[in-house]
């Protein structure tokens, strides 16, 4: 008797559970509007038949009651270039859609587009209908037209007659794209130059690479990730290695985001006019090179923005090189490291004479101690100058050298803040402020070589030190 009114319990309380478990809940029509985590998606700028990466939208229903939302849809329908996901759901067109109350749900948004031309916008609306009005969150994008190229175990990449890039499609490489020895790729003006993670390119010996944008028409070489937040993160691909006897010439142009900018040995470049920034090692690895550079822009590398390995003969006139960085606190973060020496792959020392490293009429600066780092291997040639610039100095022998009562070093200023107007890299503007104690500091003879800074202003009287008049 005890174990059949056992069982009749078990069997009521399971009926109880069953009931209480069933769904029985009363969605009803919203009465005050939804709200969004954002009111507009801005997509990365997208490249033809290329997926973007997935954002997210988060609809929030903050009434005190369960609610059915009638429709949520694409403004453009099935024509969209957009697609969307509600709730796990993939389409473009929903209906009675439920939220819980004081809860929320994702939707997710892609675009895989045709481009149409050199560069258009996509732009689409998510409609959300209901008793208490029409809503909407806004789709934004960007989409180019875009040439491959693509290393394979089949295709080794390589670009092997003399080649004009130009800007009517955007050039996305993967794996590494080699130009053949002695070949010539000239790049035009408003080229964007994107390099897959882990991709870069090589330049060959004998090789020349031109890069030639012009002012207000600037090439870009970057990572193919365009979402804003990856123009402030370094790693976002490799480097352009410049072979031994390779020759690069560089105008208007902005090269960020990967580990090294320039990895060059044995080599020559010209950069005028141009950007390197937010690289994890440098933004100019030079081993025994000859790199000329005026009106330079440089900030946030990791080791160095630029490094000077086994000599060389360098001259920097009216260049900015900073290194302000959040994200690489504890990397070295110096403005120009120089030496004589140079560890090879098979970790073997070289050495080689620095026969030149001229520093005139620009700002060395950074949130360390010191912004220079000079080390000058007994019994070899070390030649440097420093003339009519501010240099951040925390003396020797960190910095390597003396600073006061040196003949290398030429009406220059040490430690003085320059005042840039903002200085990170999601902002970065490295002009100074009109009370810097950099304005007219420059030498006038040296500013005549340079006569235009980076943004096209005379300089010929009363010349600021950097890039920026």
């Amino acid at each position: 008797m005890k174990f059949k009114l056992l069982l009749a319990f078990s069997f009521w309380m399971l009926l109880v559970a069953v009931s209480c478990n069933k769904d029985d809940i009363t969605f009803d029509a919203p009465s005050q509007q939804l709200s969004f985590s954002k009111d507009t998606v801005f997509c990365d700028t997208v490249y033809h038949q290329v997926r973007s990466e997935t954002y997210v939208v988060k609809v929030y229903n903050n009434e005190d009651k369960d609610v059915l939302i009638p429709r949520i849809n694409l403004e453009k329908g099935s024509s969209s270039l957009y697609r969307i996901n509600v709730d796990g759901k993939p389409g473009f067109d929903f209906k009675d859609v439920p939220l819980r109350k004081k809860d929320s749900m994702y939707i997710f948004v892609e675009i895989a587009p045709e481009a149409t031309g050199p560069e258009a916008i996509a732009e689409d609306k998510i409609l959300f209908s209901s008793g208490a009005g029409q809503q909407h969150v806004t789709l934004f994008s960007v989409v180019q037209d875009a040439e491959f190229f693509i290393e394979t175990p089949t295709n080794p990449n390589v670009i092997s007659t003399h080649t004009t890039w130009n800007n009517n499609k955007a050039k996305i490489i993967y794996g590494n794209l080699t130009i053949d020895p002695n070949i010539t790729l000239d790049i035009q003006p408003g080229t964007k130059v994107y390099f897959h993670k882990n991709s870069g390119m090589k330049v060959s010996s004998g090789a020349t690479l031109n890069i030639n944008g012009v002012f207000d028409n600037e090439v870009i070489l970057r990572g193919d990730r365009n979402d804003p937040y990856y123009d402030t993160i370094p790693k976002n691909w490799n480097s352009i290695r410049m072979e031994p006897n390779s020759i690069l010439n560089m105008n208007f142009a902005r090269l960020f985001g990967g580990t090294r900018g320039f990895d060059m040995k044995q080599n020559t470049a010209n950069i005028s006019n141009s950007f390197i920034h937010t690289f994890f090692e440098y933004g100019i690895y030079a081993v025994g090179s000859t790199v000329t550079a005026k009106n330079l822009v440089m900030n946030n590398c990791g080791e160095s923005c630029i490094g000077i390995f086994r000599g060389g003969n360098h001259s920097y006139t009216h260049a900015t090189i900073a290194n302000y960085s959040k994200t690489m606190g504890s990397f070295n973060r110096n403005g120009i490291t120089a030496t004589n020496e140079w560890k090879n792959a098979a970790g073997t020392t070289e050495q080689g004479a620095l026969q030149r490293l001229d520093i005139k009429n620009s700002i060395v600066f950074s949130d360390r101690d010191n912004s220079v780092n000079f080390e000058q291997t007994p019994g070899q040639q070390f030649e440097f100058l420093i003339q009519n610039s501010l240099i951040k100095y925390s003396g020797v022998p960190e910095a390597g050298f003396p600073f006061d009562n040196n003949v290398n070093v030429v009406q220059s200023i040490k430690n003085e803040d320059p005042q840039f107007l903002n200085y990170f890299a999601a902002k970065m503007n490295l002009r100074v402020k009109t009370t810097s104690p950099a304005r007219g500091k420059g030498n006038v003879t040296v500013a005549g070589t340079v006569p235009f800074d980076i943004v096209n202003v005379s300089r010929t009287t009363n010349p600021t030190l950097g890039a920026y008049q």
